[in-house]
């Protein structure tokens, strides 16, 4: 069994203050963010090092979780390196820095093929980077490679993909979540320091919540989706994935912003989210969303999450049940997917996995009026939502009402979206953060939501929640 982060960081933490450089022998790939950045910053470790680690457990671990189909370890390294030399000229971007992260591969990036886990686009290579890859590189971050992937990410097991099914850390035999299930099963698993997704139905916070990290979708028009290969444009974020809710605040100061070049942004002022998770929560008012979110939960969620309430009840002013509007029945995928995907479902059908393939032509009966209908109240919705937060600051739900099934049994059971897909629709902040474990060992997320561009006071809870537990700092036993 492999020591708890907290224990590995507290150790960093001693050595960084005795002064001594760090050697590859040392565990680098458990440190969080934060960590790493401050070790880099006072030349404890170098950027060669830090990715030299990650690049050595990538070639360790992935052949069995099969987190990355892109590994690019020339380029990680000459961007190292690179990073090394504008440190030592006196040259700091800032806390990403030097530090390894890796991308899910339905964003683009320029040189480096991006496949979205379908043979479709196997051989796909980019030109451009998407918006959130140059905003990283620009914040001084190691690209490490692209991550596996539920395909075209219209799923929530990620097992559906051609470069075969991800495999959660925790129980190798079950499924990570999708479709970020690379993203989280790589950061879980150390094999980076933290990592990118998107979310268009929870596809950051499910794979998560099951792979006992910490994913965090900003509000819609906040992050842009430019040069992110798409599923539904109305729906689409793109989100960081990390070990700490601070580590997730630390991406979304690089990556949060307004892109003239992408209509979905909004440019509403950005917060310092990295500072903001030190914000107060003691006079934060909490709702409780019962219905349908605590429906039919497994008995080991209930009781996980239920212990995760009497926490915050200590920590803040308290909670009460709310109602939030019904945000189910909106058919916005199918169709906005079927019309990116038209041409080559229509030619090329064979080369996309029978499930996708599936649904997409499922999609071909859309009906105009109906689309327009759903999109219309997608924006009512996102109106009507706004009152819910005059008598509350949060929400406070289940991530997921289960754990993760097998990859075997994933071929007729898929991961509900029931609990996150709502705030899709809102367009809120949502973020995931492990918050205990079922009896058989699989880690539980408790989903925190906010108003619209609160992602401030979503992020703050989310830390006290951390800094008053230690889930977070657990992680799977792999050798």
């Amino acid at each position: 069994m492999q020591p708890s982060r907290r224990a590995f960081l507290a150790a960093a933490a001693a050595a960084s203050a005795s002064g001594p450089a760090w050697s590859q022998s040392n565990e680098l790939t458990a440190l969080t963010i934060k960590r790493a950045s401050d070790l880099l910053r006072r030349k404890s470790v170098t950027p060669v090092e830090l990715t030299e680690a990650c690049l050595k457990r990538i070639d360790r671990l992935n052949p069995t979780l099969n987190a990355y189909i892109t590994v690019t370890r020339e380029q990680a390294l000459a961007t190292a390196h690179e990073m090394a030399e504008e440190q030592h000229r006196g040259k700091w971007r800032g806390p990403l820095h030097g530090v390894p992260i890796a991308l899910k591969d339905n964003i683009d990036t320029a040189g480096i093929r991006t496949t979205a886990a379908s043979e479709l686009f196997k051989d796909r290579i980019p030109e451009e980077d998407a918006e959130v890859v140059r905003r990283l590189k620009n914040a001084g971050a190691v690209v490490l490679g692209k991550l596996n992937m539920h395909e075209f990410a219209y799923g929530t097991t990620s097992a559906v993909t051609y470069f075969g099914p991800v495999h959660n850390p925790w129980a190798l035999d079950r499924i990570p979540g999708g479709s970020s299930g690379g993203s989280a099963a790589a950061t879980s698993a150390d094999l980076c320091l933290g990592s990118l997704g998107t979310d268009t139905g929870g596809s950051v916070r499910i794979p998560s919540s099951y792979c006992g990290v910490v994913g965090f979708k900003a509000t819609y028009g906040r992050v842009s989706c430019r040069g992110v290969i798409p599923l539904s444009w109305t729906l689409d974020h793109v989100g960081p994935i990390a070990k700490t809710v601070e580590d997730a605040a630390l991406i979304l100061d690089a990556i949060a912003g307004y892109d003239e070049a992408d209509p979905t942004t909004d440019d509403t002022p950005v917060s310092h989210y990295a500072r903001a998770i030190t914000l107060p929560a003691a006079r934060l008012r909490l709702g409780i969303v019962r219905t349908p979110f605590f429906d039919n939960l497994d008995p080991d969620v209930q009781k996980t999450v239920q212990g995760a309430i009497e926490v915050l009840k200590k920590l803040t002013s308290g909670v009460r049940d709310v109602k939030l509007p019904a945000a189910n029945g909106l058919n916005l995928i199918g169709p906005e997917a079927y019309a990116y995907h038209i041409k080559w479902i229509t030619e090329t059908p064979n080369l996309y996995q029978p499930a996708t393939r599936a649904i997409l032509q499922r999609s071909a009966d859309s009906k105009a009026p109906a689309y327009a209908d759903a999109l219309r109240r997608v924006y009512l919705i996102r109106r009507e939502v706004k009152k819910v937060f005059r008598d509350v600051d949060l929400l406070i739900t289940p991530t997921m009402p289960s754990p993760p099934v097998t990859i075997e049994a994933s071929a007729t059971q898929s991961a509900t979206t029931r609990n996150t897909s709502p705030f899709d629709v809102y367009g809120l902040p949502s973020i995931s953060v492990p918050c205990g474990f079922t009896g058989a060992g699989l880690p539980v997320g408790l989903q925190i939501s906010g108003a619209q561009f609160a992602e401030s006071t979503v992020l703050a809870l989310a830390h006290a929640y951390q800094q008053a537990t230690e889930w977070h700092s657990k992680r799977p036993a792999l050798t």
